[in-house]
């Protein structure tokens, strides 16, 4: 499986090198699925695979009609309801009480697929699919839109008619690096995450970092270029003067989470030499000691703490 890229990454590179994968995207769920409309997977022709659309019990088949999709070059569909007492009772059901309906494309036969997700990822807007029961595929982000007419498969042409809307990657930028950072950008980017850091000691730059941007930059000078504007920032220098510089220029931001490394002294330290007039905008956003208590210590733990609670807070779910 391809790890740290979400799948419309994956589906873009696939795209260019004409390599026979398919995306498969779910268009509609009724009851209880393991993913929700919109979800994501592509599948290789070496039967790699970027993205779950199940506990893992539904994929084989799906593998195969996307090869078949693949090889016969039309647009199929397909629908996986496990809802049926009888299959649960006899014990050859998965557990989930619900429906799935899917999309299969060929990926070698949406050229120009890839400069659509590529404006999605930089933040140009959401990104809309619709498909047809003729086999019309069409993608839209901002003013990038894309249409293609594919063969449908003769199984397909009922069900095949649905949509999906991707919302954005979300954005964080790291003002800082040390040894959490690995771990942390890791996870961020493999949850859909689109990961910037900002660090200026050559030290701690990565060249086998899978964060989309390194920069060696101070905060001022990054976030008067960072676009669009992340929508948190993590202050992690593990410096007590790099932290401060950098709280003074977020202070001034309309991002809405900046979260802080270190215990709650060296919060309070920090707060008394920056200016008190920067206080109130810079409170009211201040997540300090960053990070969710799930027990642990070290670099793993951590970072896995501080990607929790972001990942929590970016969705709305309580911390």
């Amino acid at each position: 499986m391809s790890v740290h890229r979400h799948p419309l990454e994956v589906s873009a590179r696939a795209s260019e090198a004409g390599d026979g994968s398919a995306l498969v995207v779910v268009v509609a769920t009724e009851g209880s699925t393991y993913v929700r409309q919109g979800a994501m997977a592509v599948f290789a022709a070496d039967g790699t695979q970027t993205g779950w659309l199940s506990g893992g019990c539904l994929e084989p088949e799906i593998a195969r009609r996307a090869r078949e999709a693949v090889a016969a070059g039309h647009l199929d569909a397909m629908e996986i309801d496990t809802r049926d007492d009888e299959d649960l009772l006899a014990g050859s059901a998965i557990g989930c009480r619900g429906r799935l309906r899917l999309a299969l494309l060929p990926l070698d036969r949406l050229p120009g697929w890839s400069q659509v997700v590529q404006a999605w990822w930089q933040g140009a807007g959401p990104l809309s699919l619709r498909l047809t029961a003729a086999g019309g595929v069409s993608a839209r982000v901002g003013d990038i839109e894309r249409t293609w007419m594919l063969p449908v498969a003769a199984s397909a042409a009922a069900e095949i008619v649905g949509e999906a809307t991707v919302p954005p990657p979300p954005r964080v930028a790291i003002f800082g690096a040390g040894p959490e950072t690995p771990m942390l950008v890791a996870w961020l980017r493999q949850l859909g995450w689109h990961v910037t850091v900002v660090e200026r000691r050559a030290r701690w730059i990565a060249a086998d970092s899978v964060a989309d941007d390194w920069r060696m930059q101070s905060p001022d000078d990054a976030l008067l270029t960072l676009q669009p504007a992340p929508d948190a920032a993590l202050v992690m220098h593990h410096h007590f003067e790099h932290d401060r510089e950098a709280l003074v220029v977020l202070a001034d931001t309309a991002i809405r989470f900046i979260g802080l490394l270190g215990p709650v002294r060296r919060r309070e330290d920090l707060l008394r030499v920056i200016p008190s007039g920067l206080h109130a905008q810079l409170l009211p956003r201040l997540r300090s000691p960053i990070g969710l208590k799930l027990g642990g210590q070290g670099a793993e733990a951590i970072a896995l703490s501080i990607a929790a609670q972001l990942q929590a807070w970016y969705h709305g779910e309580p911390a």
